[in-house]
């Protein structure tokens, strides 16, 4: 039956070839429709609980996507009349940023100071060139002692300051991220030929999401094309002959190019993840080729004439490429029970490419290869020498399937070792721009991992009661003393400063005002002062009855960040038993 076939297929060739080019060009039109997905939140799948408790945190408080501008004065000194020149230009600058709901730095940073009776409420820096030297040491002494700023837009020693930019992505364009990153990149680089005595650097979770879809494209145009350039020299090599070398390679990239355009049919977005998918088509696609070829050229090479060569490697090789091409698929297709969709994705566009590979090898290949004119020598490389090594394997089998036992049974012996241990940041090489950005923020500015916790009290205006107060500002400080955290973010420390700036500025009013109604009072004042851009709604709900504390930690693995979570929730559960917490956050 095989015979059979193979013959109708060289009979026919002319027409096979044609008619598996059509069938190319027909799933490969549909790469059109292929789009980059820059959402972390597509590694989760709809029901995920940790993504629904991050939606949940998002609607109750404003989202926290972000661009960070990292500035680096090279004269060492933030606190001077033209690097805070700079600061508040980015920061006017960075209003425009597409999908940019807030913009924080040192210079717009609304102090708050007692005059009289009244609470005023300004930037911390309104016009830098007419500040006087006193000013600047005034300004300086107010931002390192500031919980709101240091370690987050001012580093203690004053050399290094950041504006951050939080976006809220509708998440209903796939070039949301690309666009506010190219148009961040503007600022970036018009500022630096405006101002050349600073640095600027680019971190951030927008910029992170960017940055993986740029670092997958760069591997596409790069690092492929090196890939097969090494694989058809591979082939040329083994097979000793050109027209079965250029047969194979472009069955290769019809097995990609059919997988991929099914994809964009299919409405799959690409992904991280997916970027490994031509990879594994082109392996089987290899595969199902040598395994014909090799058949073929010894077959040449006994003196058989080449169609006939074709029908017996076809006849010797066709029930064992389609057992292992099945086995494949199926394997693939098992990546759909995975947790996370991109991994969904990743199987069943390896899988279209295997059975693509499978189909293109026992058409368009022997089709090819009959037309292709059979050259080279038909010995292939390497057959003496796995002769001999065949010869050995069979006189020392007893010995060899102890040994190979023994070796099985060791290495999986420390299977267990193995840890899933991320660390996001170190996805990327250290030549990729973000991963030096990043590195060189969390080494002196602030990290990029973040995570959230919001306590609710369950009752409208609850925030403002001095026992819950007291809890939050116990559970800050208790963050505050763990080893992997940064910066701390929270709602009590504004507090402790209204209740100081409403006694004259007396420090030693810097606690929790004691009553509930003056608590309330102090923070409508102040949000009523605050301008617009620059509330308090990614502190606190619509109604005050939760808070949200921001944690930024140090850069951690992936088991480390589980570990902190879980002894911090811990701690709520045990120390504020009444409130009901929860964590969330794209770290997490």
């Amino acid at each position: 039956m095989i015979e059979s076939y193979t013959r109708w297929i060289i009979r026919w060739k002319y027409i096979v070839v044609l008619a598996s080019i059509a069938l190319v060009f027909a799933t490969a039109y549909g790469g059109q429709y292929l789009g980059f997905s820059n959402d972390y939140r597509m590694f989760f799948g709809e029901d995920n609980p940790q993504l629904l408790a991050f939606e949940k945190m998002q609607k109750t408080f404003n989202k926290n996507d972000n661009v960070l501008f990292v500035v680096t004065p090279k004269s060492g000194k933030v606190f001077s009349r033209e690097t805070l020149a700079v600061i508040k230009d980015i920061t006017k600058e960075a209003w425009q940023i597409p999908f940019s709901t807030r913009v924080d730095s040192i210079t717009n940073h609304q102090h708050t100071a007692a005059e009289e009776d009244d609470l005023m409420v300004d930037d911390l820096v309104v016009d830098p060139a007419t500040l006087s030297d006193s000013d600047l040491l005034r300004i300086q002494s107010i931002a390192i002692n500031e919980p709101m700023l240091v370690h987050r837009l001012i580093s203690p020693d004053s050399k290094f300051a950041g504006v951050n930019v939080t976006v809220q992505l509708p998440g209903k364009a796939l070039d949301e991220v690309p666009t506010t990153v190219a148009f961040a990149r503007e600022i970036k680089q018009r500022m630096l030929e405006k101002y050349p005595e600073i640095e600027i650097r680019l971190v951030g979770m927008a910029v992170m999401n960017n940055a993986f879809p740029e670092a997958s494209q760069d591997d596409v145009a790069n690092l492929y094309p090196l890939a097969l350039g090494f694989i058809v020299l591979t082939l040329l090599i083994l097979l000793r002959g050109i027209s079965g070398t250029i047969a194979t390679f472009i069955m290769i990239i019809m097995s990609i190019l059919t997988a991929m355009g099914l994809a964009g049919w299919s409405g799959i977005l690409l992904s991280p993840p997916v970027m490994s998918a031509p990879i594994m088509i082109l392996t089987m696609a290899i595969a199902d080729a040598v395994h014909l070829l090799v058949t073929m050229r010894h077959e040449l090479a006994i003196g058989m004439d080449k169609n006939k060569a074709i029908v017996e490697s076809m006849r010797i090789n066709f029930r064992p490429i389609f057992v292992t091409t099945l086995t494949t698929i199926l394997g693939f297709l098992s990546l759909n029970f995975s947790d996370a969709p991109p991994f969904h994705d990743l199987g069943n566009i390896a899988a279209m490419g295997v059975a693509a590979a499978f189909i293109f090898s026992i058409t368009f290949l022997p089709a090819a290869v009959s037309i292709m004119p059979a050259s080279g020598k038909h010995e292939v490389a390497g057959k003496q020498m796995m002769t001999r090594f065949g010869e050995f394997v069979i006189a020392n089998q007893k010995s060899l399937l102890i040994g190979n036992a023994l070796i099985i049974v060791t290495l999986a012996a420390l299977v267990p070792m193995n840890e899933l241990n991320d660390q996001f940041v170190d996805y990327f090489d250290e030549s990729i721009e973000f991963r030096r950005d990043s590195d060189y923020a969390a080494e002196n500015l602030t990290g990029v991992y973040y995570i959230d916790y919001a306590l609710g009290t369950e009752e409208s205006g609850g925030i403002s009661d001095p026992a819950y107060l007291a809890n939050v500002a116990k559970f800050s400080q208790y963050l505050r003393t763990q080893p992997q955290v940064i910066h701390v973010q929270t709602i009590s420390d504004t507090f402790k400063r209204l209740n100081k700036n409403m006694h004259g500025d007396d420090p030693a009013w810097q606690r929790l005002p004691e009553e509930r109604n003056l608590a309330a009072q102090y923070l409508l004042l102040y949000e009523m002062s605050l301008p617009y851009g620059l509330d308090l709604n990614n502190q606190i709900d619509i109604d005050k009855s939760a808070t949200k504390i921001a944690v930024t930690l140090k850069t951690l693995s992936s088991s480390e960040v589980i570990a902190f979570d879980n002894a911090a929730m811990q701690w709520l559960n045990e120390n504020m038993p009444s409130i009901k917490p929860y964590s969330s956050g794209p770290t997490v």
